[in-house]
């Protein structure tokens, strides 16, 4: 019997199986500056301030930067000086960072076949890349950093299968709001999504990141999608003879990635199939990323806030999409519009293709890359009873300022609701 590509990944990186349970050898523990200081400071009160491989920790600080206070001044300080302490290379601190699950693949550290844990709900974003990557709590974060595993019950694989053509103006969140839709926010608990299908294989990597980075708003562990020319294109100068040289040509690079696709035959906890050629701009109407509607459906809806970025939509592609839009024109005088590139790469594109001129221009705020928005906590907060169109994940009560209402779209269609002044302009 085939074997779906968790499980071959599961096989490799097993060091042990207690209680039911596979205790996974790590490739990567990633770390921000919210989530790690806690199991920091529970490893130093424990004397066991110590890391497994500084050369496999990836740390950037990104939710809220720079500090807005004390408290998360604080925060940074810790991550930064513990970074240091253990002579961690790859940490990313203010200037050099980024949104973390943009930056990490941007700098070539998320392959085929890998490993992951983070103490970061999506993380799940780099199984784009064919790699089993998952959002952890405190203990096991604690473990993955000073051992170098974390254990996992084996999911189950749901496989998904994005057939047809996508029409124009139809993007890679319109898709995964749309699987979401289907599923349910449950659909896919303690399960793998696997994205298969034309759509996928015809998305980019960074439209493949958004639909996977979204697997957990359907309830899933992990989304994954089939590493393939794409894959290698994208990591090429990491992985090619101007990087690690691990591959002398790009075709030798995509024979080894095969061995981390599923077989024909593997078994399956079930399948969706979704015509993506039917499919159009869509957004959430409440407070569940489930409930979805066709942008059209929604329009004339008033907002007070647009929000372009975020770990989901904040790469050049998705400011692309935005400024193809914007180009020309402002922005609606009842509305504040906020920029927010993922990563000084991406900043920089943007400036030398004029895309940051042309948000400006039309009366964008430029943020540097942060996350602060998209979790209510700075650049970008709402007030109470605000409406905000965002290109973000997640649309809770609450989650981009007390009392706000997201509604979640991609960036063509945030991009219309600014210069329109509401959705569906």
């Amino acid at each position: 019997m085939g074997k779906t590509l968790v499980e071959k990944i599961f096989e490799a990186h097993v060091v042990d199986r207690p209680f039911g349970e596979w205790a996974l050898r790590l490739d990567r523990v990633f770390c921000h500056e919210i989530t790690t200081p806690i199991a920091i400071h529970d490893l130093v009160s424990r004397n066991m301030d110590a890391v497994f491989d500084p050369a496999k920790i990836k740390a950037v600080i990104d939710h809220v930067t720079p500090s807005k206070d004390a408290k998360t001044a604080e925060q940074g300080k810790m991550l930064r000086d513990w970074a240091r302490r253990h002579h961690i290379q790859d940490f990313f601190d203010i200037g050099r960072n980024g949104v973390c699950h943009a930056l990490f693949p941007e700098r070539g550290f998320v392959r085929p076949g890998h490993t992951i844990i983070m103490g970061d709900s999506h993380t799940c974003t780099h199984g784009a890349f064919g790699a089993f990557a998952a959002g952890v709590g405190t203990t096991d974060l604690e473990v993955g950093i000073l051992k170098g595993v974390a254990a996992f019950k084996q999911p189950e694989t749901l496989r998904v299968n994005l057939n047809g053509t996508l029409r124009n103006g139809v993007f890679a969140k319109d898709v995964i709001l749309s699987v979401i839709a289907t599923l349910g926010v449950a659909g896919a608990t303690d399960k793998v999504i696997e994205f298969r299908g034309r759509v996928v294989d015809e998305l980019s990597m960074e439209g493949r990141m958004t639909i996977c980075n979204m697997a957990v708003e359907a309830g899933a562990t992990c989304g994954v999608c089939l590493p393939d020319a794409t894959t290698v294109e994208y990591l090429w100068q990491f992985i090619g003879p101007d990087g690690d040289r691990a591959y002398a040509t790009k075709e030798d690079a995509a024979a080894d990635f095969a061995q981390w696709r599923s077989d024909e035959d593997a078994v399956y906890a079930g399948a969706v199939d979704l015509d993506c050629s039917t499919l159009e701009p869509c957004a959430t109407f409440g407070y569940k990323p489930d409930e979805v509607k066709p942008i059209r459906e929604l329009a004339g809806v008033k907002i007070d806030q647009v929000y372009i970025g975020s770990c989901t939509n904040g790469r050049i592609e998705d400011l692309r999409e935005a400024a193809n839009i914007v180009k020309g024109k402002k922005i609606a005088d009842s509305v504040r519009a906020i920029v927010s590139p993922a990563t000084p790469a991406v900043y920089g594109q943007a400036l030398k293709e004029g895309l940051i001129e042309t948000f400006m221009s039309a009366g964008f705020c430029v943020t540097n890359p942060t996350c602060g928005a998209c979790l209510g906590m700075s650049n970008g907060v709402l007030a109470q009873g605000e409406v905000c169109a965002s290109t973000t994940n997640r649309n809770f009560f609450g989650r981009m300022g007390k009392g706000g209402m997201v509604h979640l779209m991609s960036p063509a269609s945030a991009a219309a609701a600014a210069i329109a002044g509401a959705i569906g302009g």
